[in-house]
Order: structure tokens, then C-alpha cells, then sequence
């Protein structure tokens, strides 16, 4: 016991001698400047030596103490020889110091009014904090009042003299009572709410740049060592709570990261006196000053969202505001829609078509928003929206996501090596935070494209309860009709033609088409504690191509005749979720989710022929295509994160999901090819720790998942671990690797003459076996504040694939439908590079992806073949460009071709019935490659701004864009199709779209 007493004591003083050291020493820490006054010529032209012992000249918020030399002393004398600049007191002072000029007193004097009106900005915060010290004897009272100098200083400090404050003369010679700061209301009031633009003229601006970030207040020594803080991360005009916010100990590689409802916890910050540096997308890097009476539980941290600069400005930005993930998370990519507006967009702000910019991430599948990452499959990437599982994501035939930017707050990516706390995936993860809405004022905005109209509203209903909505629906303008014609190949018709025996023939084709998505989130805080939120969300598209054709007279027996064609496609996501999120106390927090959501797909291409025979008797047949996709899926899931040590937290949860799905598809109304219904329950658990070692320079996050599923009765074991080492606070190394199972899974149904199409069916761990995967991760990143380099390798093994195909039994003899589920496993493996440039108005990155991925399916070949999404190289170049209010931006992206199956020969079997029908041979599994993918998109933002010019800082109220999709009209094919006439095979490429012009209007309130 007497030794740890003598260890807390020699810990204890050794801290008050370093603390003591810093601050009677702080003339070393500080560094001076030195500035001209005037130009040559004047009478006031001089040099002298601006300082702040604290080293903090962005503020001019704080006491001056202008110093006049002795006689004959430069500005350099005055600074040697002065020693208010070591006292503690005057830390954060601003000490100006004065050369002696001249020969009278009036000489020595004239020139000081003229720079203390400089330097305070003509007295902006008053006279209270106004200090002159005179080291020259030879100036007396009498000089100070007739140069007006009583009038501008609070106290005037002569050479062995009393001081004079105010009218009155103080005989104590103490310096410190004699430039005591009094206490000023220096903040100026809290400007209305929105987002602003500010002039270059006052851009730059001492107080402009101390407008913008919290300042140090207190200056004493520390009072606590070592201890647990916790809060909560908003907005600092709207109130709203941000989600993975990055925090970190300045000076140090100590750190945390807010949790999804913006709560943090730092379990050992080094003193009271520490600087948080806070840092969120899209957001002022901000400062955060602790002091002893700051609380140290449900501390509030604000940020103001990044302020817009009329001018050519240098934007210097750290990891995350690229949209890289925090050194703490393994392979992970963040964006917020505050970011998202400044990168290239087809049109409309789309975070799966930004997300496909970064490395590693494939971005040559126009026809798809979902996410092809490192080899994986759109259905191998979770998608969570608050909670609740997206199981459809696209728009349009998949050129848009469903997911309005104007409804969303965060999106997290993971790439691989995900946490035990995600599941039922083989590829990665995307987690996306919806807005809880403006909690102080209300807020209506909205956009106009060729494409859709956008509205959204924000309405506080007192102080507790937040709501937001959003609506997005398309139209049918322009660029509409360019994509929709392009990809379904029919156009509104209405023909007339004569047939049969004096009778008339008329087709008419009504193509109606529209797709829209509805977001709502409803967020109730009753107090500091608990969090209750309703989210919802619906995306839905409807395309019908439907023909119908009538004649009076038609055909042999010349009686009336009547087709309807149908071509009928519907499909979407309709899901929410409420959630429960509680505070419990300092160390435990948890959330508990209750959510519901529906995919369904119903596709009819069908045709419905009538005919009125001689007698008057009609006779209807039917065929054609039926296919019927509808998966629900109700789950429940409790998470909870504790602080278990001061370098480990805990993380645990339970969870249960319960899957009913639905297929069905059918040839003709009588004969069905393959029909199931599954219905299963999964449940378990997760653990897992993440522990920080050698001051937070090596982050370990073991964790095992478990999972029971009804179908096989099997429990699957997932165990995950993750590292993370900073070698050099520029230079770290991660490296990830972990089990992970699928259970629901999209299946692809091999369709060579017309494209393969998917569908959502359950694994029953027979015809189709619950999927699994392996990571192996490494890598290392390096950055400065200009470049930021990234370097990853991966590699995944996959098992218990499924494909379904029916091209091996459409032979005379015939075989089960049911039986053409076919298992298989694969492979893919990768290295990316990344090279981004942070600082700048010119700045964006450069990434290269060498990736394959490879499956075998023993029914189509003995060896490994090139899987449907194997995409060899992929180059990208992303380049943004600011000037004054236009933001512009260019992407050019370069991929080798995907591979593709062929028919590579026909022949015509004759039925028994006499009639013929078509047959054909193909090439090896995916054999062949596409022409290599390029285009070049570009697009220009000009910022709407209210008020005139002459309005130094002016609100922004939105923006015209406008964008180039495609700007040399590459015809990059999407895949070939194939018909056979006269035992000939023809094939046609599909091709994407070509030079495409869009334009924005984008408006908001605030």
C-alpha cells in the first residue's frame, strides 16, 4: 500500500511539474510574428511583433496588451525584453509589441491610436480589454491624455509609475489587477438557421474563422486525470443527433466514434484541460476545448455544417471527408448527402452510384445500383435502412437507386470483414441512417430533374418530437422516355392494317411507366435517455408495355379475332421498422429494433389470344410468361454495447428474423416450371470486444457469431477478428478475416438466348445449401494532410453457390424443373490502390482494381470459369473543381469487359405431333467477353444564393445543375441476345445509354 501511495504521489507531482513547465515556459511553445504597418513613406511605418503565448492568432476575441519599447528599442528589444509574455495570466493575450520611435514623447506616442484600431478591427469588442504598457521613462500622464491614449486603453502602465485606469490612477504596481480581462459577451448572436455562403473579403477574417469553431476558455491548470466522458454528437443549427462521428485526443491517436444515434464514450481521456478534435462529413472540422466544469456525462458536442466560400478556396480534408471510413474500422466507406451533392451524379444524387466511384466496387453495371463489391453480388451485400433489411434497391431498371438522399442522414459501407454484429451475408455491408428531421425549425425543399420531382418537409412539433418525409416520383420528360425506350424496345403505337377478307387489322400499344419512393422517419425523445423512432419506406416500380389488337374479320374462317398482349412489370421493397434506444447509464447503452419488410417482383409477358369460330363460339388460349417473386420478412433484434474496461467495450445481441418467400414460374396458364414456397425462422447471437492496446495504437475486435436455422436445424458458428495498427500517426496496417453464412439467397436463372434474370428463394440444405464464405484481408494506408495513399488486398473462398438452368433438360426426353438447382463454389481475390489528393480547389483521387472471381459448377465444367460479374481491371479517375459558386466535376471509368455464354449452334427437332421446334448448343460457361466498358460523365453545379451581391454573407437556397452522362457516346454493350430463324443464329447487342444531358433544380427553405 505505501508504494502504490508513493506512486500516485510521484505520478501526481510529476504532472504538476510538466503543467508547470508548459505554462511558465509558454514564451517557447508561442511563436511570433512579425508585421509591417504602413508603407514606406508614412510616418507610421514601422515593423513590429504580433504574439499570442497560447499560439492561437486566428481570434482576435481575447485582451490586447500593446507594449512600447524602451528608448530606442526595435520591436524585437520590446519582445527580448518584456516578460508579461511568460506569466500564466496572459496566456491568451494577444501581446503587440511597439518599437520606440522618434525623439518627443508625442513622436513616440502618434502611431499607437492608428494600430490598435487596426489590429481590434476599429474596437469591434470594445475598450474593456485594452491594455498599454509604456517602458519608456520619459513618457509621463500627461503625454498618455494629451495623445487621447486614456480614451482607448483601459489601463495605461508607465515606467515606475502608478497606473492610470479610467479617469483615476491606480498606485498599485501589481500587473495583474492592472490587466485583469474583463468579461465580454464576445460571441455575436446565433445566426438563422441554414447553410451560408461567406465572401472572400471576410472569408479569411479573424472573426469570421473564430464565428466558426469553439474557443478555449479556461487557462489554468488541470483538476482531473484520467477519466470517462460521455455525450452525444448534434447539429449545431438543426439539433439533430450525427451518427459515426470521428472524436480524437489532440495530440494523440487516442479516439472513438459515435454510435448510430449520435452517443459517444471515451473511456480515458488524458485530462480536463484536453482538445477534442470532432470530425463528421461534410461538417467543420471543429475543436472542442475541455475544461474542469464541463460535465462529464451527457456532454454535448455541436457542429456547423461546413460554410461555403465565394472564391477559390483551398478545402483541406481528412479521410472521411473523402468518404474513407475512420483508421478504427476495417475497409469501410462513409458518405452523407452533405457530400454527396459534390460528386458527379447521372441526374439524381445517388449514393449507390457514388459508392460505385470508390475502389473495389465495380462500376460498369449501368442496368444495377445494387453493389458488385470485390467479386460479390448485389444480394451478397446487406443493406440495412434504420434497422429493417432492403432487399431491392434499383429504380428504372436499375440506372437509380430507391433511396432518396433527401431522407437520409449517414450511409456506412463495409467491404468485407464485418462485424460479428452483421449477418446473413457472404460479401458486405451497407448500413444507412435515415433523418430524424430538424428539431428547432421546420423545412421544406425539393428537386426538379428531366427524370422526377423531389419534395421533402422537416416539422418539429415541440422540443421532443422530430419528423421528416420525403416523396420522389418519376415523370415521363425526357431523359425518362430516352431510358425507358432504350431498354424495353417498344414505343406507343397505333397501326392499322388490312387483313383477311375485307376486314381491318388495329394494334394499339399505351406504354405506362413510372416509378416513386416514399421515406418517413418519426423520432420521439421523452428525455436524455430514451430514443423512440418509426421508420418507413416504399419504393416501387410499375412498367407495362401491354398491347392489344382487334380485327372484325381475320383468318381462314374470316370470323372476328382479338390478342392482347400483356408485358407487365411491377416491383419493389416496402419496409419499417420502430426502434427503441436507451441510455441505461454511462457504461451501457442499447437499442431494440421490431421491423417488417416485403420484396416483391410480378412479371407478366404474356399473350391471350380469341377467336369466334363459324357457330359464334370463342376460343381462348393463353402462354407465354408468369413469374411471381414476394418475400417477407419480420425480425427482432437487440443490441447492446458496454464498457466493460478502460480499453475494452463490449458488444452483444440477440436476434430473430422470420422468411416467407415466394416463386413461381410459368410458361404458359397450364403449365408451371417450377413453383416453392419457403418458410423458416433464424435466430441467435453475437459477442464481441473491441480492444485498444499501447495508447490506442493497436485496435483488436474479436467476435463470434451464432446462428440456428429452421430449415436444416444446424447451428452455424461465424467467428471474425479484426486488427488495426498505427505504426506512425501518418502510417497504419489492418487486417481482417471471418466466417460468414447466407440464408436467403438470389438465385440466377440462366437465360442465354434472352439474359439471365434473378429471384429470392430460401436455402433448405438440399437443392439449395446455405452459402458460406471466408475473408482474408491486409493492407496499410498513408496520409498527410495533402495525399492520402490506400493499398488492399482480399481474398474471399465461397461455398455452396446455387444457379438455376434449364438448358439441360429442354431435350424430347424431359426431366424435372425442380431438379435444375445446381451447387457450385467459387472464388475472388483482388488488390486495390488508392491515391487521393485532400488539399485544394482542384482535388479527387485516382483508384485501380485488380480483381477475378471465379466459380465452379461441376454441371457446366471441371475447372474454375470467369462468374457473371468477373471484371478483370477497373480504372477510375474522380476530379472535383470549386470556384466561387460553381462546384464542377468529371469521373472517366475504364473496365475490361465481363464474361458471357453464347449459343454456338442450332438445329430444329420435328415432335411427334409433326410440329418443329428450335434447339441450340452454347459455348463453355461464360467463355466469352464483352467488349471493354469506358465513359466519361461531367457535370456543373451553380449555387442559388439570397440576397444581392453587396450581401457579404448569403443563405443558400439550392442550386442549378446540370450534367453530361456518357460525353463521347461510347456504346457499351449490356449483354447480346439471340433468336434462331431458319436454323441461323442471330445476336443482337443490347447496348446502354449514350450521350445523355440532364438538368437540376434543387431548392430548399433552409
Amino acid at each position: 500500500m505505501q508504494n502504490k501511495s508513493f506512486v500516485q504521489h510521484l505520478t501526481l507531482c510529476t504532472l504538476i511539474v510538466f503543467y508547470s513547465g508548459l505554462f511558465m515556459g509558454m514564451d517557447v511553445f508561442g511563436q511570433v510574428k512579425k508585421y509591417q504597418f504602413n508603407s514606406p513613406g508614412s510616418p507610421c511605418f514601422f515593423e513590429y511583433n504580433y504574439f499570442t503565448p497560447d499560439n492561437e492568432y486566428g481570434s482576435i476575441k481575447r485582451p490586447f496588451i500593446f507594449v512600447l519599447g524602451e528608448a530606442g528599442d526595435n520591436s524585437d528589444a520590446a519582445f527580448e525584453r518584456d516578460t508579461l509574455k511568460s506569466a500564466l495570466q496572459f496566456i491568451h493575450y494577444v501581446i503587440v509589441y511597439v518599437p520606440n520611435r522618434g525623439k518627443t514623447p508625442s513622436d513616440k506616442l502618434q502611431c499607437m491610436y492608428a494600430l490598435s484600431s487596426l489590429l481590434t478591427y476599429n474596437y469591434k469588442y470594445g475598450h474593456s480589454n485594452l491594455f498599454l504598457q509604456v517602458n519608456d521613462s520619459s513618457v509621463k500622464q500627461s503625454d498618455i491624455q494629451a495623445s487621447g491614449l486614456d480614451r482607448i486603453f483601459k489601463s495605461v502602465k508607465l515606467y515606475e509609475s502608478p497606473v492610470k485606469s479610467g479617469k483615476e490612477f491606480i498606485a498599485s504596481m501589481n500587473v495583474a489587477d492592472a490587466f485583469k480581462e474583463t468579461a465580454v459577451v464576445y460571441d455575436p448572436q446565433e445566426e438563422t438557421f441554414g447553410t451560408y455562403y461567406i465572401d472572400e473579403e471576410i472569408a479569411d477574417s479573424p472573426e469570421m474563422q473564430e464565428m466558426q469553431k469553439p474557443k478555449k476558455t479556461y487557462f489554468g491548470p488541470p483538476k482531473s486525470f484520467i477519466f470517462k466522458l460521455n455525450g452525444i454528437v448534434k447539429d449545431k443549427l438543426t439539433g439533430e443527433a450525427l451518427p459515426f462521428a470521428n472524436i480524437q485526443i489532440k495530440g494523440t491517436q487516442l479516439g472513438t466514434t459515435s454510435n448510430m444515434d449520435g452517443y459517444f464514450s471515451f473511456a480515458k481521456v488524458p485530462s480536463d484541460t484536453s482538445v477534442l478534435i470532432v470530425q463528421y462529413v461534410g461538417y467543420d472540422k471543429t475543436e472542442v476545448f475541455l475544461t474542469p466544469f464541463v460535465p462529464k456525462t451527457n456532454f454535448l458536442i455541436e457542429l456547423r455544417s461546413t460554410a461555403q466560400l465565394m472564391k477559390t478556396v483551398n478545402i483541406i480534408s481528412s479521410r472521411n471527408e473523402v468518404s474513407l471510413g475512420n483508421k478504427s474500422e476495417i475497409i469501410s466507406v462513409k458518405m452523407t448527402p452533405k457530400k454527396l451533392a459534390n460528386l458527379p451524379s447521372f441526374g439524381e444524387k445517388d449514393f449507390m452510384r457514388s459508392f460505385q466511384l470508390m475502389p473495389g466496387i465495380s462500376a460498369s453495371n449501368e442496368s444495377s445500383s445494387g453493389l458488385y463489391v470485390r467479386g460479390g453480388t448485389p444480394d451478397q451485400n446487406l443493406v440495412l435502412y434504420d434497422g429493417f433489411t432492403v432487399y431491392h434497391v434499383d429504380h428504372l431498371y436499375g440506372f437509380f437507386s430507391a433511396f432518396n438522399s433527401n431522407a437520409l442522414k449517414d450511409i456506412q459501407l463495409y467491404k468485407g470483414g464485418f462485424e460479428s454484429r452483421f449477418g446473413g451475408r457472404l460479401s458486405s455491408v451497407t448500413e444507412i441512417t435515415g433523418k430524424e428531421g430538424n428539431q428547432k425549425k421546420y423545412n421544406i425543399g425539393g428537386d426538379l430533374s428531366l427524370l422526377s420531382i423531389n419534395l421533402f418537409a422537416e416539422i418539429p412539433v415541440g422540443e421532443k418530437f422530430t419528423s421528416v418525409i420525403a416523396f420522389r416520383r418519376s415523370y415521363k420528360g425526357a431523359l425518362y422516355n430516352k431510358i425507358f425506350d432504350k431498354l424495353s424496345k417498344n414505343e406507343t403505337a397505333v397501326t392499322e392494317l388490312q387483313s383477311g377478307p375485307g376486314g381491318r387489322f388495329q394494334q394499339d400499344a399505351k406504354a405506362t411507366s413510372y416509378f416513386y419512393d416514399l421515406n418517413g422517419k418519426f423520432t420521439y425523445k421523452p428525455n436524455d435517455r430514451d430514443i423512440f423512432s418509426l421508420s418507413f419506406f416504399n419504393g416501387t416500380d410499375m412498367l407495362d408495355n401491354s398491347l392489344e389488337s382487334q380485327s372484325s374479320s381475320f383468318g381462314p374462317s374470316g370470323g372476328p379475332f382479338g390478342m392482347n398482349s400483356t408485358d407487365l412489370t411491377r416491383y419493389g421493397n416496402i419496409g419499417s421498422s420502430f426502434k427503441w434506444s436507451r441510455k441505461w447509464n454511462d457504461k451501457l447503452y442499447g437499442n431494440t429494433t421490431l421491423s417488417y419488410s416485403n420484396y416483391y417482383s410480378y412479371r407478366d409477358r404474356s399473350s391471350e389470344r380469341t377467336v369466334v369460330d363459324s357457330e359464334g363460339e370463342s376460343v381462348t388460349t393463353k402462354d407465354g410468361m408468369f413469374e411471381n417473386n414476394n418475400l417477407k420478412d419480420y425480425s427482432l433484434k437487440s443490441d447492446y454495447q458496454y464498457d466493460l474496461l478502460s480499453f475494452a467495450q463490449l458488444q452483444s445481441g440477440l436476434f430473430a428474423t422470420d422468411y416467407d418467400i415466394n416463386y413461381s414460374y410459368a410458361e404458359n396458364d397450364t403449365s408451371t416450371v417450377l413453383d416453392r414456397h419457403d418458410q423458416a425462422v433464424l435466430a441467435g447471437a453475437y459477442v464481441q470486444s473491441k480492444m485498444k492496446f499501447f495508447h490506442e495504437k493497436l485496435i483488436f475486435t474479436p467476435g463470434i457469431r451464432s446462428s440456428i436455422y429452421q430449415l436444416t436445424k444446424q447451428i452455424y458458428w461465424e467467428p471474425r477478428a479484426s486488427l488495426t495498427y498505427s505504426l506512425t500517426e501518418r502510417l497504419s496496417f489492418i487486417g481482417s478475416t471471418g466466417k460468414f453464412y447466407q440464408f436467403a439467397n438470389r438465385v440466377t436463372r440462366e437465360d442465354i438466348l434472352s439474359g439471365s434474370k434473378d429471384f429470392w428463394i430460401m436455402s433448405d440444405g438440399v437443392s439449395v445449401p446455405v452459402s458460406s464464405a471466408i475473408h482474408y484481408i491486409a493492407g496499410f494506408s498513408y496520409e498527410t494532410n495533402q495525399l492520402l495513399v490506400n493499398v488492399e488486398a482480399y481474398y474471399k473462398d465461397i461455398q455452396n453457390l446455387t444457379e438455376y438452368s434449364m438448358r439441360f433438360n429442354p431435350g424430347p426426353s424431359g426431366m424435372s424443373y425442380d431438379e435444375n438447382f445446381y451447387a457450385g463454389k467459387g472464388y475472388s481475390r483482388g488488390i486495390e490502390f488508392m491515391v487521393q489528393r485532400k488539399a485544394g480547389a482542384l482535388n479527387g483521387w485516382l483508384s485501380y482494381t485488380l480483381g477475378e472471381a471465379r466459380n465452379n459448377f461441376s454441371v457446366y465444367s471441371d475447372d474454375y470459369y470467369p462468374a457473371n460479374q468477373d471484371v478483370t481491371h477497373e480504372f477510375k479517375a474522380v476530379g472535383m473543381y470549386k470556384y466561387k459558386r460553381w462546384d464542377f466535376s468529371a469521373t472517366w471509368i475504364y473496365a475490361t469487359g465481363r464474361p458471357y455464354t453464347a449459343p454456338s449452334g442450332a438445329y430444329t427437332v420435328t415432335m411427334l405431333d409433326g410440329t418443329e421446334k428450335d434447339y441450340f448448343t452454347v459455348t463453355s460457361k461464360n467463355a466469352l467477353q464483352l467488349p471493354d466498358y469506358h465513359r466519361f460523365d461531367i457535370s456543373a453545379q451553380y449555387k442559388l444564393l439570397e440576397g444581392d451581391k453587396t450581401v457579404k454573407k448569403r443563405r443558400d437556397l439550392g442550386y442549378i445543375g446540370f450534367s453530361i452522362f456518357n460525353v463521347y457516346n461510347r456504346k457499351n454493350v449490356w449483354y447480346k441476345q439471340y433468336s434462331i430463324e431458319d436454323g441461323q443464329i442471330i445476336e443482337t447487342n443490347v447496348r446502354y445509354l449514350g450521350f445523355t444531358p440532364n438538368l437540376t433544380l434543387s431548392f430548399k427553405l433552409r
